[in-house]
Parts: C-alpha cells; structure tokens; sequence
C-alpha cells in the first residue's frame, strides 16, 4: 500500500523560502497539504508554487530579533498555528580565513547559527502551546562535519547548529521535536557560479556516490517526512541527505589495484 504524507491544516515557515533549496523545501510541503509561510528580506523573483497552491511571502530581517517577533506574531494572528518551522536561510561566499576580518567572518556565524537560534527560539513560543506542539528542522551542511577551506566560519556554524539542534531536542520534548537535514551538494540556480556549466555540474556529481547532485526536492522531500506524523518519534536526529557522502580522496590517489579485501583503509 502506498505511503501518502498528508499535512493538510498544519502550517509551515520556511526561512529563505524563495530560491533553491528554500524554494524546493516550500514547494514538497504546498504538495502535501501544508499552509506555507516563506520569509526574507526580498520577495521571491516568481512566486513560489506547487499543487496549484501558493506560498505566502512576508518580508523580514531575520538578523533582527525585533523583527523576527513581530513576524511570529503575525503568523499567529494570521494563521491561529505554527506546525513546521524549516530554518533555511544561510550560506557563505567563498573566503579564506586569511582573506577577511573578524568581522565578516562573525557576520557569515550569525546568519547561519544565531539567526536559526533567534527564529527557533521565536517560533517555540508559539509552538510549546499548541495541543500538538511542532516540529522544527534545522538546514545543516557536511561542512559542519569536516574541514571547510574557503568557508571556515560556514563550517563551524553549521557544526554549532547541529549541537544547538540536538540541546533544543532534549529541552523541548516532548512537546517540539528538532532535528537536523545534514545537506551535501545541491543542484540549484546558483550551481554555475560553483561547479562551472552543464558538463562541469555533471562531472562534480560524479563525485558523489549515487552519482549526482541533490535536487531540491530531495531535501523537500525529507523535510515533508520529518515534519510528518511518520517521525513522530525521531528528534535529535542528524539526517545526512548527501548522496552516500565524498568518496575518500585516498582511494583515487592510490596506484596500486587491490581487491577490497587486500586494501589497507585508513
């Protein structure tokens, strides 16, 4: 028998909701029922649609936690609930340590660890009261879990929000669950300014496991099950959505063919 999500009637916010993954993730969550709130400082280029239904878009600052209050205030005054709060909105230019201050460094943390603490910490106001609590999920990034040349203070944020993820879980049960989608590379518009054109992005997937980049309905996808009944008893959780990971550089480096079972690893 088939296995359907239905979050008809719950209500969902997605930080950075308008463009790639934050589009992908709004867009799995319109095609299973979900009322769907996106919030940053612009609006979308294109509304953000799926299933015939649309996401509303409200403007907000998320660095200011004023204003990140008043925009709780307002879903609930709109929307009576808060179901799902996805915390999307982050990422990091490329920038070498050596090449930037303190203070452009400190910026790129607070984005993508202070701003995810603020909204959460916002949104379980709302949550904590509900006969139904929430679910909150949290965008990591495997640059939380190794090192990160060219996006340190991403990196580190990222490992920070996973921990943060994990604290909120004990903390807040049993009434709001918190987990965390642990993301690898992901196809979005943005992928020629990282990997090249159409034979670059293919040659980098290449590299992943199951041979391809993420789109961002795979991560909408697992967003639509952790935000679901089905994980009703999954929180803390550390999801990897990564394609099977980096294939370890040493096998690529190593000369010698050996069968599996002759290889000496690491």
């Amino acid at each position: 028998m088939a296995v359907v999500i239905d979050l008809s009637g719950s209500v969902a916010v997605v930080t950075g909701g308008t463009r790639g993954v934050g589009a992908g993730i709004a867009r799995a969550l319109l095609e299973a029922g979900a009322e769907v709130v996106t919030c940053a400082r612009r609006p979308p280029d294109a509304p953000v649609e799926a299933a015939g239904r649309t996401a509303r878009h409200l403007p907000v600052d998320l660095r200011d936690p004023a204003a990140v209050t008043a925009f709780f205030a307002r879903v609930r005054d709109d929307h009576g609930r808060l179901d799902v709060l996805v915390n999307n909105a982050g990422g990091t230019p490329f920038r070498l340590l050596g090449d930037a201050g303190a203070a452009q460094q400190a910026r790129v943390v607070e984005l993508n660890l202070l701003v995810p603490l603020t909204v959460s910490l916002a949104a379980y106001e709302l949550m904590r009261h509900q006969d139904r609590g929430g679910s909150i999920i949290m965008i990591g990034s495997v640059s939380g879990t190794r090192p990160s040349p060219g996006s340190a203070a991403y990196g580190a944020a990222k490992a920070g929000l996973d921990n943060l993820a994990r604290t909120m879980a004990v903390e807040w049960a049993p009434r709001v669950r918190v987990n965390t989608l642990v993301l690898g590379m992901v196809r979005t518009e943005l992928s020629a300014l990282h990997y090249g054109d159409e034979d670059g992005v293919a040659a980098v997937g290449r590299t992943v496991p199951l041979g391809r980049l993420a789109e961002p309905a795979d991560v909408g996808d697992a967003c639509v099950f952790l935000a679901s009944d089905r994980a009703a008893y999954i929180s803390g959780a550390s999801l990897p959505v990564h394609g099977g990971g980096e294939r370890p550089a040493f096998l690529d480096a190593a000369t010698t063919d050996h069968t599996p079972s002759e290889r000496n690893t690491p």
